[in-house]
């Protein structure tokens, strides 16, 4: 293996640490929401996630690129996450289905990345400050500059991102001699989630995130879905009144992550901003109807109000996080719909939560049997 000469390269968080590594052979500068993922495998699925867009990615996992890349494992077309952050940077792969070394695939993209950094102590850092705005640079010399365009950048908190990584034009998605039909809302949708819904005889038609009841309802589908994505929920005006139409009719509707959130918000129940939110494939959840723990994948920066999920007379919590006692989970009472805040399609992460396609299947059952 050629040595390569790698440059210096600075984390630099808004509050003003600084955190140094080096280049993996990408430069230039990111910026973005830093963050952190504990996962210890699916990297790739992790930066290809839509709801990672405009975030900087730290992983916990020490070695990353070890396994390179390979297509079956993109959950969308391009790298979504702003940069990333690691410890130890394999630029070559010994996995024998991978098809592309990692660095390649980020040199393609032209995505920055440094390694050598200290990432036990930057997610200690961010875990006792809080996710905040950050860069990643190896222009250093450029250090006074960036600082004054890092102050410059958006909060979170406010930001509609749905629609940077939102289809523009619907399409379709499996089989189409399917049993049913779901109109599906792409406000940043894995494609893991696709995936799991045609696995259940599914013919799925893609909406762009602003798209109106009438234009989805005249596919006749029978059922609807609201996905994942980034940014916060509160702008989402368009998805919002979508979700208060299904609900009014009461027609079958599911909703993931982002999802969830509009759901809620549809219901009158506020959202906020967690202080590090919730990023990895080991978050255990507790179904309360069950009384059983799940262990799910997890990946959200902004979580529903549970005083007031509680209080609402049409709402019951179905789900809980285990270690904060967060909303995992919401259902809507008579009605044939519920949501929940993390990924039951996994993609990376375990399965045990994959019975909620299924329940979504026997509600458009239920439906088309009335």
């Amino acid at each position: 293996m050629k040595y390569q000469k790698r440059n210096k390269a600075i984390v630099l968080l808004a509050d003003g640490a600084i955190f140094f590594g080096k280049s993996i052979g990408i430069e230039g500068s990111a910026f973005g929401e830093i963050c952190f993922n504990t996962g210890m495998t699916g990297y790739q699925e992790i930066f290809t996630d839509p709801s990672y867009f405009g975030q900087l990615m730290v992983s916990t996992n020490s070695h990353i690129g070890n396994y390179g890349t390979t297509p079956i494992d993109n959950q969308s077309e391009t790298i979504k996450i702003a940069g990333l952050i690691c410890k130890n940077f394999s630029s070559q792969h010994t996995r024998p289905i991978g098809t592309k070394d990692l660095l390649d695939y980020f040199k393609e993209q032209n995505v920055v990345a440094i390694s050598d950094v200290d990432t036990r102590a930057l997610v200690r850092y961010i875990r006792d400050n809080g996710a905040m705005n950050a860069l990643i640079t190896t222009e250093v010399d450029r250090l006074e500059e960036l600082k004054v365009q890092l102050a410059e950048q958006p909060s979170m908190v406010g930001n509609e991102l749905a629609s940077k990584v939102s289809t523009q034009e619907p399409y379709f998605y499996g089989n189409p001699d399917a049993t049913y039909k779901v109109a599906a809302v792409d406000l940043g949708v894995k494609k893991s989630i696709l995936d799991n819904l045609a696995l259940h005889d599914v013919y799925i038609k893609v909406f762009p995130y602003n798209a109106t009841f009438e234009e989805l309802e005249a596919w006749n589908p029978d059922g609807y879905f609201l996905s994942n994505g980034p940014g916060d929920p509160e702008p989402l005006i368009y998805a919002q009144t979508l979700a208060k139409e299904i609900i009014k009719r009461d027609l079958p509707l599911f909703g993931i992550c982002l999802g969830h959130q509009v759901i809620a918000i549809a219901n009158g129940i506020s959202t906020f901003k967690m202080f590090n939110g919730h990023r990895g494939i080991n978050h255990p959840v507790l179904n309360i109807s069950t009384a059983k723990g799940e262990i799910t994948s997890q990946n959200h920066g902004f979580a529903v109000n549970r005083e007031e999920s509680e209080q609402h007379p049409d709402l019951e919590i179905s789900h809980i996080h285990l270690n904060d006692k967060t909303v995992a989970g919401l259902r809507i009472k008579n009605k044939k719909c519920f949501s929940v805040q993390y990924h039951p399609e996994a993609s990376p992460g375990p399965n045990d939560s994959k019975y909620l396609f299924s329940n979504f299947i026997e509600n458009i059952k239920t439906h088309n049997l009335n």
